[in-house]
């Protein structure tokens, strides 16, 4: 029995629940927890971003980077990446068993987005009922879905997002346009759609954006029967009970993607696992370090203490001596063009002496202080970059054109294909990037996880329709 008012919906030919699993990239989610999903009558989504694939053993074929160019290395990603996802959707779908649906998630601003995203589609065809797509705007969504023949479901994190992408482009494929995720920029895990408006530190409650979301779809004629998603922050749906069957809002769906990460099927490592038991209100942080340039939320461990202290240690300096820059800096550069304010200089020195002797600069006329050991890492992950973005503000890297952004890269961020690799396979999770909804301290209060129990996905979705 589903909880009051919940229906299911019509979804790729089935009726389905409209319970979503979030596609949670890199790994994190895979053909072994969307086909779970999907076969308890839900929507999975396989990640599309560097998924797995497999080698004649049925081991996991390491991702290993050696050709000598950038370029040559993006060309081994974005083949890495159509194998992966076709592996992981032709599995998910057959684990489905003829039950719910199997969407992929895309990121728009992964390296080769739309290359990855039609390999995929090319190979899996009649298996993908929907892509879902956010981190950027993926004005192309709906001409690639329509030459596929698969539904298509835009993630935004505002209602002037979704407008700009109905007006520019989605408007000409409207029949497949499946649903409108809405994102919550101040809750979800991962990357998120902050815009320059908006204050990290001020989140908004959810209902009136959505509602302003459902008046911008009925303006311009979107039929009443696309759901709109709610993801992020999303844990009990007797929480959200007067979203569901509410006129203003119209038809409500919901995206789960943090509550899956504990399942037998999560492909997430037993390390990862056990410190989401652990995670406390406040533990996730919404921070700016991502190469990407937007925001996401991920949990306070070493690794992410490590990047806010590495920009605490932080200076501005001048390449000649002007306004309050009236003093040579001469501790962690080599040359005499760093000119700082005398304060400034003070800091650097007491730094130095804590042993961060190598100083780096930054693209905003900065200079940061980090140990010997640091830099090398920093600098080798530079060097090593595979291409994994459109755009990263770590390597400079970009996917077209002349494949440099023409910025400086940033030693203040870091390779988030390596870290978010790494995580997945088991490196420990103190060390790398751990991504996690701002809900995920509940793992710690909800009952159903008490006594160290990880549910299957179907004892999970059977949960999440009683209400809890």
């Amino acid at each position: 029995m589903a909880f009051k008012g919940l229906e299911p919906i019509r979804y790729g030919g089935r009726e389905v629940w409209p319970l979503i699993e979030g596609g949670k990239g890199v790994s994190a989610t895979n053909h072994a927890s969307s086909g779970a999903w999907a076969a308890a009558g839900g929507i999975g989504t396989v990640s599309a971003v560097n998924a797995d694939s497999y080698d004649a053993e049925g081991k996991i074929v390491p991702q290993v980077y050696d050709q000598l160019t950038r370029k040559e290395r993006h060309e081994q990603l974005i083949e890495y990446a159509i194998d992966g996802a076709s592996e992981q959707v032709k599995r998910a779908y057959e684990m489905s068993d003829g039950k719910g649906a199997i969407n992929i998630n895309v990121l728009w601003e992964m390296g080769g987005a739309q290359a990855v995203l039609e390999g995929v589609l090319e190979r899996t065809k009649g298996m993908v009922a929907g892509v879902t797509c956010g981190a950027g705007m993926p004005y192309k969504l709906a001409e690639i879905a329509q030459r596929y023949n698969v539904h298509y479901l835009p993630i935004i994190s505002s209602a002037r997002a979704f407008r700009a992408l109905w007006k520019r482009s989605y408007h000409k494929v409207a029949d497949l346009m499946a649903a409108v995720v809405y994102e919550d920029p101040w809750l979800a895990g991962g990357h998120n759609g902050l815009s320059n408006a908006e204050d990290p530190k001020n989140p908004e409650d959810p209902y009136p954006r959505v509602a302003t979301l459902r008046d911008t779809m009925r303006k311009e004629g979107v039929s009443e029967d696309v759901p709109i998603v709610m993801a992020g922050g999303v844990w009990y749906l007797r929480e959200w009970n007067d979203w569901i069957d509410n006129p203003e809002l119209g038809k409500i769906a919901f995206q789960f993607g943090t509550r899956p990460l504990l399942t037998e099927e999560s492909p997430i490592p037993q390390g990862w696992k056990d410190a989401l038991r652990e995670i406390e209100p406040g533990d996730v942080l919404l921070h700016k370090f991502s190469p990407t340039g937007f925001y996401s939320s991920a949990v306070k461990n070493d690794f992410l203490w490590d990047l806010i202290h590495r920009s605490e240690r932080q200076i501005p300096y001048s390449k000649v001596e002007a306004g309050e820059h009236t003093v040579q800096l001469d501790v962690g550069v080599k040359g005499k063009n760093f000119w700082v304010h005398p304060k400034d200089l003070g800091r650097a020195r007491e730094w130095v002496a804590a042993g961060y002797t190598e100083a780096l600069k930054t693209p905003d006329d900065t200079v940061v202080f980090v140990t010997p050991d640091k830099r090398a890492i920093i600098r080798k992950d530079q060097a090593d970059c595979m291409g994994c973005l459109s755009h990263c503000g770590f390597s400079s890297w970009k996917d077209h054109d002349d494949y440099t952004t023409g910025r400086l890269a940033d030693p203040r961020s870091f390779c988030i294909q390596k870290t978010l690799q790494d995580i997945a396979h088991g490196a420990p999770v103190e060390d790398n990037l751990m991504f996690a909804g701002h809900a995920a301290y509940r793992f710690r209060e909800d009952p159903f996880y008490s006594n160290n129990f990880t549910p299957t996905v179907k004892q999970l979705v059977d949960r999440i329709l009683t209400g809890d």
